[in-house]
């Protein structure tokens, strides 16, 4: 299994709703931020896999399990990891921590369909292939 790759963020005041609690939906903004990381660690630029090979990611499922509640300027980490691939998707995992004590805040899956610019499925490159199964096997 892969090492998870990880990314801290603070909590601004702005993804926070009159509570201070991070609203919901901004999870998935640093769940996506890890993803872009993770797949930097694989030695992949996301930008460059749009570019140079027209392969694009589009989340295609996303669930999210809220454990805890995330508050404005806490230092969170995303820990990220790919979790399944086949030729043509992708599962990433993704588990939302606070602080030191690296409470759990939440865990999520996004599931991905690999398409072409004009959103027709299409099979993920080989290099991509290959250097994802050494890191999931």
């Amino acid at each position: 299994m892969q090492k998870p790759s990880t990314i801290t963020v603070r909590v601004r005041y702005a993804e926070t709703d009159q509570m201070g609690v991070v609203y919901h939906a901004n999870y998935f903004v640093w769940f996506e931020m890890g993803r872009v990381e993770c797949l930097r660690q694989l030695g992949f630029d996301y930008k460059q896999m749009e570019i140079a090979d027209d392969c694009h990611l589009p989340v295609v499922e996303a669930t999210c399990r809220y454990k805890a509640p995330a508050r404005y300027d806490e230092i969170l980490t995303i820990e990220t990891c790919i979790v399944a691939l086949r030729s043509s998707v992708i599962k990433f995992a993704y588990r939302l921590l606070r602080g030191e004590e690296q409470q759990l805040l939440a865990e999520a899956q996004t599931t991905h369909v690999v398409v072409d610019g004009a959103m027709r499925t299409r099979t993920l490159p080989e290099k991509y292939l290959v250097a994802i199964r050494t890191e999931v096997d």
